[in-house]
Parts: C-alpha cells; sequence; structure tokens
C-alpha cells in the first residue's frame, strides 16, 4: 500500500491556500480520478496569546463603548421627553429601539461577518453608528430618533458588538474562557462609567451634544476594530510519502502529536458507506428558505479525512449530515469495533474507539515543501465553526477533551463548497454570496421549532429581555421622584455595572465546577432577580435601592454568562449557532418591547411600581419555564432516539 503523510500548512498574506481544481472535500463532482485527488481543510487553531491579549483589550473596549452607552441610555430619557412634550409610552422606543436592533440584527451581521471578516464589519458599522447618532442631533421629532438612533444606531452597534464578542474565542482555547470573560466586562465597565458621564454631559451641554459626544466615542471602535487581526489558517492535507522520507526524524514529535489526533470517537451515527460528494441523509429536506443547506449538513474537516473503507462517526445530531469522502487507494482510517457499553444520552457524548489505519508516517511538513497545484484559495469562515458562540471553557466539551487540540479543531470546522471558495479567489462582488447564504440558513434554521426544550430557551430568553432593560431605563428616575438625591440615584446604575462584572467572573468560576448545574444556577439568578425587581419598591432607602440593583445586576450577568452552556449541554454542541440565531432574534424583540410596556403602563397608573412589578414578574416567569428543561430534554432525546429506530 503507498504510504501518506498528514501536512499542515501555514498560508501567508502572499501565499494563501491553494486547492487542486477539481473539488477535493467530496462537495462536488469533478471529472479528474479520484485517486490523484487528496482531502485538505483549512482550520483556524488559536494561539492561545500574543496579539491575542491585544484582541482582548480591543474587545473589551468595544463593549465599554457599546454597552455603556445602550444601559445609560435611561439618562436621555427625560430631557427628550421634556422636549417633544411626549409620555412616558413615547419616548420609551427611542433607547428601546437601539437595544433591540443591537440584538436582533445579530444573525445578519453575522453572516456579513462570515464573508467579510470580524475587521471589516465592526469599521462599517462603527462608521453607521457615529453617522447615526451624529444626525440625531437634527432630530424634531421622537420618530426621527426612532429611525435614525434606534434603528440605525442599533444596527451599527450590532456590527460592533457581535466581532467583539466572537473575535475572541478564535484566539483563546485553553483560555478561552478567562479571555471572554475578561473581554466582556467591558459591558459593565461601561455602565459604571457611562451613566454618571452620560448625566453630567446632558446637565451641562444638553441631550443633543450629548449624542455628538457620543458619536465621537463610538468613532474610537474603528481603531479597536482594526485591532480584531485574522488569522491565517493552518492547512492539513495528506502527501506522498516520498516527499517527506527525508525529513522523518526530525519530525518525529508531530507523528507523535498527529497520530494521537486522529483517533476517532466510537459513537457512530450511521455504518453506511456514502460516495464522494455530501449526501443529506436525514428525513428533512437540505435546502432551506435560502437556498443553501445550514452548517450542520456540510461536512466536518475531520469527516474529509475518514477513509473509504472506513464508517463515517460523528457526534450524536438530530440534523447533522454525514459525509465520506472517496480516496481511491488511499484508506487513512478503519473504525474497530468496541464492546456494548451504558452512554450517556447526552448529544456532546463522545468515545474514541478508531484508530489510523496507517500509523507509520504521519508528519507535519511545511508548506513549501508542497508543489503549487492552482490557483483556488482554501478558506475558513468563522461561522462554519460549531463552537463559535461557545464562550465557556472548552474542557466541559466532551469534543475537546477526547481529542487533542488540533482534533478537535477539525471535529468543530466544516469545510466550504466549491462554490464559495471560487467566490473566494475570484473576489467578484455578488448581492448574496454562498458565504453569507450559509450562515443565514444555519443562524435561521427554524426547523428548531420542532424541539420541545429549544422553544423552552428560547422563550426564556424572550422573557428576560421583556424585563432585562427596564431597570437600566428607569431606576434613576424612580430614585429621584421618591426623595434619593440626583448623584445617588445615578450611581444605582451604576452599581448595576459592578455587580454585573463580578457576577460575569463568579458565574464563570463556580459554573467551571463539575458538580454545579449550570441549568439550576441560571435559574436561581434569574428567580433572584425577578423577585428583587418586584420588591425593589418596598423601600426606598439607599441601602436598599443599591442592594436591589447588585442583586439584579448579578442575576443578568448568570444569565449571558451560562446562556452557550445550556445551549450545548440540552442540545448539543453542533446546534449552538443555529440556535444563538434565532436566540438572538427573540431577545432582541423582547428587549424592543420591553422598555415600552413599562412605559406604556406609567402613562396609565402615573407610577413606577406596576413597571418594575411587571418586569421581575417577566424575569422571575424567565426562569420558571426552563424549571423543567433537563427532564424535557431528557424525554425529547429518547423519543427522537425511539422515532430513528427502524421498524422491527
Amino acid at each position: 500500500m503507498k504510504g501518506y503523510t498528514m501536512v499542515q500548512r501555514v498560508a501567508t498574506d502572499e501565499r494563501p491556500f491553494e486547492t487542486p481544481s477539481s473539488d477535493e472535500s467530496g462537495l462536488g463532482r469533478s471529472d479528474s480520478p479520484s485517486e490523484d485527488l487528496e482531502p485538505e481543510a483549512a482550520l483556524v487553531v488559536p494561539p492561545d496569546g500574543g496579539w491575542g491579549w491585544v484582541v482582548v483589550v480591543a474587545s473589551f473596549m468595544c463593549n465599554f463603548i457599546v454597552d455603556g452607552i445602550i444601559f445609560s441610555g435611561g439618562m436621555l430619557l427625560t430631557p427628550i421627553q421634556k422636549e417633544f412634550k411626549a409620555t412616558d409610552g413615547q419616548v420609551a422606543p427611542v433607547n428601546s429601539l437601539l437595544a433591540g436592533f443591537y440584538l436582533l440584527a445579530g444573525p445578519f451581521v453575522s453572516a456579513l461577518a462570515n464573508k467579510y471578516g470580524f475587521r471589516v464589519v465592526t469599521i462599517v458599522g462603527t462608521l453607521i453608528t457615529s453617522t447615526a447618532f451624529a444626525l440625531s442631533y437634527f432630530a424634531e421629532s421622537v420618530e426621527y430618533l426612532y429611525l435614525v438612533y434606534g434603528v440605525v444606531g442599533g444596527v451599527g452597534f450590532c456590527m460592533i458588538y457581535m466581532p467583539a464578542v466572537l473575535t475572541v474565542g478564535f484566539y483563546f482555547e485553553r483560555w478561552r474562557a478567562l479571555a471572554t470573560g475578561l473581554a466582556l466586562c467591558g459591558s459593565g465597565v461601561g455602565t459604571f462609567v457611562f451613566a454618571p458621564l452620560t448625566d453630567m454631559l446632558n446637565e451641562r451641554v444638553g441631550w443633543k451634544m450629548t449624542i455628538v459626544i457620543h458619536s465621537g466615542l463610538v468613532l474610537l471602535c474603528i481603531i479597536f476594530g482594526a485591532m480584531f487581526r485574522p488569522i491565517n489558517p493552518v492547512r492539513v492535507t495528506l502527501a506522498d510519502k516520498q516527499d517527506e522520507d527525508d525529513d522523518s526524524r526530525r519530525h518525529e514529535e508531530a507523528v507523535e502529536k498527529l497520530n494521537s489526533m486522529l483517533k476517532l470517537q466510537s459513537k457512530l451515527d450511521s455504518g453506511i458507506s456514502m460516495p464522494a460528494e455530501m449526501r443529506f441523509t436525514n428525513k428533512v429536506s437540505p435546502h432551506t428558505w435560502m437556498g443553501v443547506a445550514n452548517n450542520t449538513r456540510y461536512p466536518t474537516a475531520e469527516e474529509v479525512f475518514k477513509g473509504s473503507n472506513s464508517h463515517i462517526s460523528r457526534r450524536s445530531s438530530a440534523t447533522a449530515g454525514t459525509i465520506k469522502h472517496n480516496l481511491g487507494n488511499k484508506p487513512m482510517f478503519i473504525a474497530l469495533p468496541v464492546a456494548e457499553k451504558d452512554e450517556q444520552e447526552d448529544s456532546n457524548s463522545n468515545i474514541d474507539n478508531a484508530e489510523p489505519l496507517i500509523s507509520n508516517t504521519i508528519k507535519v511538513i511545511t508548506r513549501d515543501q508542497r508543489p503549487r497545484r492552482s490557483h483556488m484559495d482554501l478558506v475558513a469562515r468563522p461561522f462554519y465553526r460549531d463552537d463559535i458562540f461557545f464562550s465557556g471553557s472548552l474542557a466541559r466539551l466532551p469534543q475537546y477533551t477526547s481529542r487533542t487540540s488540533l482534533g478537535y479543531h477539525l471535529a468543530v470546522t466544516h469545510v466550504p463548497t466549491q462554490e464559495d471558495a471560487q467566490e473566494e479567489v475570484s473576489k467578484q462582488c455578488r448581492l448574496c454570496p454562498e458565504s453569507v447564504k450559509r450562515a443565514l440558513a444555519t443562524m435561521l434554521d427554524v426547523s428548531l421549532f420542532r424541539s420541545p426544550t429549544f422553544i423552552l430557551l428560547t422563550m426564556s430568553g424572550f422573557f428576560t429581555m421583556l424585563g432585562f432593560f427596564v431597570p437600566y431605563m428607569y431606576v434613576k428616575q424612580r430614585a429621584e421622584s421618591n426623595g434619593i438625591g440626583k448623584a445617588t440615584s445615578v450611581m444605582l446604575v451604576s452599581a448595576i455595572g459592578i455587580a454585573n462584572i463580578v457576577g460575569r467572573i463568579a458565574c464563570g468560576l463556580v459554573s467551571s465546577m463539575p458538580k454545579v448545574s449550570p441549568l439550576w444556577l441560571n435559574n436561581i439568578a434569574l428567580s433572584a432577580g425577578g423577585v428583587a425587581t418586584m420588591m425593589s419598591g418596598l423601600s426606598y432607602e439607599e441601602y436598599f435601592q443599591f442592594g436591589y440593583c447588585t442583586i439584579f445586576g448579578l442575576a443578568i450577568a448568570c444569565f449571558a454568562s451560562l446562556r452557550s452552556i445550556l445551549v450545548v449541554e440540552y442540545i448539543g454542541l453542533e446546534q449552538l449557532t443555529n440556535c444563538f440565531g434565532l436566540f438572538l432574534l427573540f431577545q432582541g424583540l423582547g428587549a424592543l418591547l420591553g422598555a415600552p410596556i413599562a412605559g406604556a403602563l406609567m402613562d396609565m397608573t402615573h407610577s413606577f411600581d406596576i413597571a418594575f412589578y411587571v418586569s421581575g414578574s417577566f424575569l422571575l416567569f424567565s426562569a420558571v419555564i426552563i424549571y423543567p428543561v433537563d427532564y424535557v430534554s431528557r424525554w425529547e432525546k429518547s423519543r427522537n432516539k425511539l422515532a430513528s429506530q427502524p421498524n422491527a
């Protein structure tokens, strides 16, 4: 048998990745003989430091500015209301639209980032928001502010927020949870700083000039966005044995690492041999309203490298498609039989059971040791990864703990299609390129509504956001109307920011403990926040109000920190990106409606009490509806397992 090696090559700006002219990854047909083709994939392997710490600082500052302005927006409502002689219900949408579209635009901004990168999207979003804020100076009505400040400004903020949150994960693996946590602390620090700053500016120069100053501060995100430098991907492919015989001794350490990497898990979705091109194996139509399949139906890089005589193994998934690439006379793996074991019915369960068929010539060689074969770039899209939205420690993931580092990245990275690669190298401008359509199809996957577990988590997020922004917007006004001094009232919002910082750090530490349930931590936090909000009007002593703001800040910090962990635990890592797209839509809708509902209630009752009571009820209800999610998830998995079994 002819020997082959695994190749890891790093692209440079001058010499990007190239793929053979035919479709080597099995995503399309080719007229060339398959035995002369080699599978390959582009992987982004985090450096776990270096420039990554600069990215953390840049992300921190983006969150500092964006969330600082949004969460201090309540300071502007009273002067706007007075100038336009508007009611509370009429003025509330000004900031709620900003907060709502900052989340609602998430799936669409993500699709743009998938094509054009985090840096470009951040810079364009900065220019959009800064321009919208500057134009708000000329507002003659609240309706003008709805459109310019709220909708346009919110979309721009989303284009800053999404890249700032997600790019940190690309630079970190071992320290991902720490780095992401530090970056997101910018939200709490921004709230702490911007609340008194916005109030002071409003007093001295008026609300219009305050927004213009905010516009200038937002422009700083151009500098921070420019720091989101893309990582050159690593190319993984096969090489002839004769090409690397001279290097065998120098790469002995790499042999051990990659041999370990290439061990595959034993939990097989299917034992059926498949053709070289991708085949959609489940009953759901592979195409979506976007005209392409969602990401879970495309093969991972790990699947591309499995041999023609082997079974296809993949982590359990209700909707993930599988693929096998025909390597002709180049088999790489063969699955070994394993004894029956009791297995946890979790979508992330993995057991390594496959051994490399070729075990003596696996090496890492440089790109320059390989000849040029074509002129097509090998692309690595951020939203082709299953873990792009995962902000917790990778040690929580069986996909990570059961493999080496590079093996994990092979398992969670879905490969681009030939059309995607051709679009990348041609640089032609298309209204909706493949990478955009595929990201949208993934993040707006309505088939998820067949999952009761997903519905419960989605509705919980919606009701949480209905009550989320009300305290930020009205706690200062309520305190002033009940005799608390102006300076102290402003610091109540800052107190929420400080509690948010402490909560994110504490929640990250506690949730990393194996025996701590993220679900119960989330439920306790939201329940406490909801009850505290409902009871916050019992006393207007300063200590009581600061105590309430502390509890509320801790509660929302837990909600924000645990969202991705809950999805992975109860739905699965491979569905994380799908879930988050719809989560952003429903949470954005909740953020958009929450403050106007509170404002309308204040118009009707002329009191803050009912508004805070309803807001707290939303938070409490968001916790109560997911109390049984653990039982629902287990029932759903059992039902799906029975449905997938052939009739006797």
